[in-house]
């Protein structure tokens, strides 16, 4: 299993002082004006933005608050007295002024500005011109990935295509602004970038990647033509379902056939490990806890469906790996996120628990779902059967019954329910497919409130009212 350790060392540049946005000079750092000269700077100021991904920001804990806690798959875990604070996100109480809601803004848009830094500068230098454009294309497609994000959660936000001063004195566009500029970057960056790459650069982002993203994009703006259109060109690629569930989430699986967009995590003396694993693993035995199944999930689940068996990992049980799951804190709940578990036996000791365990973002099992509920609101059951009967199959599960369009819509949305449980697509699914207020209700979500989080109240301040607020907060 190779690794690439992505350098980090010129992150310092994107620092932020009073409103989290605004570029400083610390001492003996260099900054963006006096880096962007050679060859190996574009590598570096590229690589600067897949190590975001990892990031505390972007797969700790403020994307669990915003993403997964929100969800009815996901509680708080840990034990009760443990950061209790996470709870505000499952019981929708949570305010302006909230850690996590000021966090995940404020490291998205970290991200961006990496992303438009080497938009800007890199085709100012003296490269070679594929190497150039291609390194364009990458920071495309993930600032397209991040703005998606941000639209997600908080609805329409400013647009910034390049370097920006600070990110707070600049109205919001719309929601379908947003949406436009992500389309515009996943295409232009899809007929860039190339499908595969050498051994040893194994995630960065491919061709598959974008239109893979696009086609979900798509299916958010319920243009259902152009989504079964790019996913079906996705189908075509070359992807395939990883035959074992359980492996596909395990080291050995990284970057198989069924991975579409997936973070390469590796510790490495200098910039340690992901954390993503860490903070979901066994209480007191691998991790910290958090993020834990809930008895919704639990029950969500067919008979027979082997998913349930490495979707949640349990108290007292065997992994086919030989571990013995015990808990090291009797306060704890009894069930995990199986997803990130990473065995013993693999574990690299010089950083964190599970630092080496890969986050995958999108993989072919989404494309084909994505495909199904596009092609079944075109009217396209055949193909939508034949979609959702391949990921049903993969999880030992009988064809589905359904055969109208109003069963097999409800179908599709059950089945990306148990297949992509705990991966941070729940809430916005709920929310996106209109069964927030069923499912999320008795929560506490309200509707007209709750399908954004609100604008921080920081940045509103700081913009002295540039930025307006959400409905509801």
């Amino acid at each position: 299993m190779k690794k690439i350790f992505l350098t980090i060392s010129i992150f310092s540049i994107f620092a932020s002082c009073n409103n989290d946005f605004v570029d400083i000079k610390p001492e003996g750092v260099v900054v963006a004006e006096d880096f962007y000269k050679t060859e190996a700077d574009a590598m570096k100021a590229t690589n600067a933005i897949y190590s975001f991904l990892r990031s505390w920001e972007n797969s700790g804990f403020p994307a669990q608050f915003v993403f997964g806690v929100t969800g009815d798959d996901v509680e708080k875990g840990s034990n009760p007295g443990d950061a209790s604070f996470i709870n505000a996100y499952n019981n929708f109480s949570f305010t302006t002024s909230d850690d996590g809601v000021n966090g995940y803004w404020t490291g998205q848009w970290q991200a961006v500005q990496r992303t438009n830094q080497v938009i800007t500068n890199v085709p100012n230098i003296d490269m070679d011109t594929a190497l150039k454009t291609r390194l364009v294309a990458e920071a495309k497609m993930l600032r397209a990935y991040f703005y998606f994000n941000l639209v997600r959660i908080y609805g329409g936000v400013p647009i910034f295509d390049g370097i920006q001063i600070d990110y707070i004195n600049k109205p919001r566009n719309t929601a379908a602004e947003v949406y436009a500029f992500i389309v515009k970057d996943l295409t232009e960056a899809s007929a860039i970038l190339p499908q595969t790459y050498p051994a040893g650069q194994e995630g960065r982002v491919t061709k598959g990647a974008a239109l893979g993203l696009l086609s979900k994009v798509y299916l958010y703006m319920k243009d259902y033509q152009k989504a079964y259109d790019v996913s079906t060109q996705v189908k075509g690629m070359g992807y395939s379902l990883d035959p074992s569930f359980n492996h596909l989430f395990r080291p050995a699986g990284e970057f198989g056939t069924e991975s579409v967009f997936e973070v390469n995590c590796g510790c490495s003396p200098e910039f340690g490990g992901s954390q993503y694993a860490e903070v979901q693993g066994v209480r007191n035995q691998y991790g910290w806890g958090f993020f834990t199944p809930t008895q919704a999930l639990e029950n969500a689940f067919e008979p027979g469906d082997i998913r349930k068996q490495f979707t949640i990992l349990r108290e007292g049980q065997t992994t086919p790996e030989g571990d013995l799951i015990k808990k090291g804190d009797p306060q704890a709940g009894n069930t995990w996120n199986y997803k990130t578990y990473v065995p013993s036996s693999l574990n690299n000791n010089a950083c964190g628990y599970g630092s080496i365990q890969n986050i995958r973002i999108l993989r072919f099992a989404d494309i084909l779902l994505i495909n199904a509920e596009a092609a079944n609101e075109l009217g396209n059951t055949a193909v939508a059967i034949t979609d959702i009967n391949l990921v049903r199959n993969r999880a030992q599960l009988a064809n589905t019954t359904a055969t109208s369009q109003s069963t097999l819509r409800a179908a599709i949305w059950q089945e990306r329910r148990v297949e992509l449980a705990m991966e941070n697509d729940r809430f916005p699914d709920l929310v996106r497919t209109g069964q927030a207020a069923t499912f999320l209700g008795p929560l506490g979500f309200q509707t007209g409130k709750n399908e954004l989080f609100p604008i921080p109240l920081r940045a509103i301040t700081d913009s002295k009212g540039i930025l307006t607020q959400n409905p509801g907060y």
